[in-house]
């Protein structure tokens, strides 16, 4: 039963219109699916809990090469305000590389999440891989929707999560790690969204897990749209998080990684967020450039783009960035859950309508 209802939301979510099906307008262009999964190789996907009256959580898997492939990539990693956890981030810091999937929970799952791809790893062990492991583990706090010290969240949830990673369109919304989320005082949860160029043959794609902000706060495509839209608040003070996965196919190497990540601080910025005390609010990218790079023997020759040629880059990230946390809006439906909480969808004709007021859409 769990499986099936876990199904058909995550069907729902595939049909269900999408930022740009609105009409608000953003800069940049979009790959084919407006989406991580637009960079080759890198694979998405859900284990969604939905019981009772009191449950809504689950578990987002973003791998970067494939379940099948256990060869690293490049990456660096940022806080933009550390109220939040992202496991395995030191070895990153040292190494310079992503050893393996990024998981997004709740809060109080971290630690079994990371188990389970330990476990995971060692089940579906391939030649050549190391012997040890540090999971990035990353999460975002849904105990308004979500019973979360009923601890529901099990290792066969990562696992089913991994299992069922695949290439192509990526579901969004009260989705995997992203159901019980809220972000604006809307309903929150998962988003993506890319960005190609016309200058240089790369990808820029984006996923997040957004769960934080005021309702004041929010600006879309630059109208204040939360101080024209303020039924069904629930927050006096800012509180959750945001987790922010980068992918790009642009040969760069940890340092440059490092600095796109801080870029999606200036995309979240763009739709209203402060970073208040109480968010957490992390970044990792990865280039799934440079296949081999962390074999252990021989010196390696590596691609590395030069930093005069990044700031495309730099734009396209805060962009995608951008229009993911819309995106994970659009997709949100009301949900009533733990305590009989209630968190509304944003109203697509209400927002509409306000981007009309303000000239955005004719």
């Amino acid at each position: 039963m769990r499986f099936l209802l876990a199904l058909s939301l995550t069907c729902a979510a595939f049909t269900q219109p999408r930022a740009r099906d609105l009409g608000i307008p953003f800069d940049g262009t979009p790959g084919p699916l407006n989406a991580i999964t637009d960079i080759k190789g890198i694979e998405v996907g859900h284990a969604t809990i939905f019981r009772g009256d009191n449950v809504r959580t689950g578990v987002t898997a973003v791998v970067p090469r494939g379940r099948a492939s256990s060869d690293a990539v490049f990456a660096g990693w940022f806080s933009l305000n550390g109220n939040g956890e992202m496991t395995g981030t030191t070895w990153i810091e040292e190494s310079g590389f992503l050893e393996g999937p990024v998981m997004i929970t709740n809060t109080h799952s971290v630690g079994v999440v990371r188990d389970a791809v330990l476990e995971y790893q060692v089940k579906k062990a391939t030649p050549g891989m190391q012997p040890w492991g540090l999971p990035v583990v990353a999460e975002t706090w849904d105990g308004y929707l979500n019973e979360i010290n009923g601890f529901h969240v099990k290792p066969q949830h990562a696992f089913d999560a991994l299992d069922a990673a695949r290439p192509g369109k990526v579901a969004e919304g009260s989705v995997g790690g992203g159901t019980g989320m809220v972000c604006h005082e809307f309903k929150g949860g998962i988003g993506t969204a890319s960005r190609v160029f016309t200058t240089m043959p790369y990808t820029v794609g984006v996923l997040v897990q957004c769960n934080y902000g005021l309702r004041p706060q929010l600006r879309i495509a630059g109208v204040p749209v939360g101080r024209e839209v303020t039924e069904g608040r629930t927050r006096k003070d800012e509180q959750g998080s945001i987790i922010i996965v980068i992918a790009t196919d642009a040969p760069l190497l940890p340092h440059q990684l490092k600095r796109l990540a801080r870029r999606a601080s200036m995309g979240l910025a763009r739709n209203g967020s402060t970073s208040g005390n109480g968010s957490g609010d992390i970044f990792v990218a990865f280039s799934t450039a440079n296949p081999d790079a962390a074999k252990p023997s021989d010196a390696r020759e590596l691609k590395m783009l030069p930093n005069e040629q990044m700031s495309p880059l730099f734009t396209a990230t805060i962009e995608a960035v951008e229009e993911a946390i819309i995106n994970a809006l659009v997709a949100g439906r009301t949900m009533t859950g733990y305590q009989n909480h209630t968190v509304v969808g944003m109203p697509h004709d209400k927002v509409v309508e306000v981007l009309r007021k303000y000239n955005r859409i004719k």
